[in-house]
């Protein structure tokens, strides 16, 4: 089975439901069954958004150092779960040794398992990155923007995960979502790795949405098993 080398930290709990999703989804009944997996987290990563809009320190660095550094430990696989520092990878991903299992196909991956169109939901920095934007052209994906003030209240939902407020950030999420199906009932792409823990503390009931975390491990089991 081949090694897998994760990148997290960004943040710390979406790292660690990550890792809690690659043993749920593991068909595994022993622990000698379930890959071996190099963890790097660097929650000290500067800012992706801040990056992308300019307003503060180039993350590129400390990822690409990081992902390095996973390689020479022996990963044989990369995976990053955050969406906004795809950003940055995709300027250097054809450089490095080791394959990158990459968040944004894996998402849409799913997606279209369910629908040819879907609300985006993410951070402000995924946003003005147009990284699903640009994925969903190039496949042909029908992708819906929210309003700017929805982008800006999926972002604090979003900072409220990072400061551990979930049963608050459930309540704020929960509202959002229902106002989105009010325009068009159609599946919403959980875009960011802190949205889905703020969506399980909605109460709102799985179906028509998308995890972008879940994705991801799901596509990391599939390529290393």
């Amino acid at each position: 089975m081949k090694k897998l080398g994760i990148l997290g930290g960004m943040g710390p709990a979406a790292t660690a439901e990550f890792l809690r999703l690659l043993a749920v989804y593991m068909p595994a009944e022993l622990d000698q069954q379930h890959p071996i997996i190099y963890m790097l987290s660097d929650p000290t990563t500067p800012d992706r958004s801040a990056g992308i809009f300019g307003q503060g320190e180039d993350p590129s660095p400390v990822i690409r150092k990081n992902l390095e550094t996973l390689t020479s430990w022996g990963a044989d696989v990369l995976a990053v779960p955050c969406n906004t520092a795809h950003y940055f990878i995709d300027k250097f991903k054809d450089e490095l040794k080791i394959p990158l299992i990459h968040i944004i196909e894996a998402t849409f991956s799913e997606t279209m398992k369910l629908s040819s169109k879907a609300w985006l939901y993410s951070t402000l920095g995924t946003v003005r990155g147009n990284l699903y934007q640009n994925y969903a052209q190039k496949i042909g994906f029908d992708l819906k923007i929210p309003a700017q003030e929805t982008q800006e209240e999926v972002e604090s939902v979003v900072r409220l995960v990072k400061s551990g407020k979930l049963t608050e950030a459930g309540d704020k999420f929960k509202e959002i979502i229902e106002n989105t199906w009010s325009i068009e009932d159609i599946p919403i792409m959980m875009a960011c790795t802190e949205l889905p823990l703020a969506f399980d503390a909605s109460g709102l009931k799985s179906g028509k949405s998308v995890s972008s975390i879940s994705a991801l491990a799901r596509a990391c089991i599939e390529y290393i098993s």
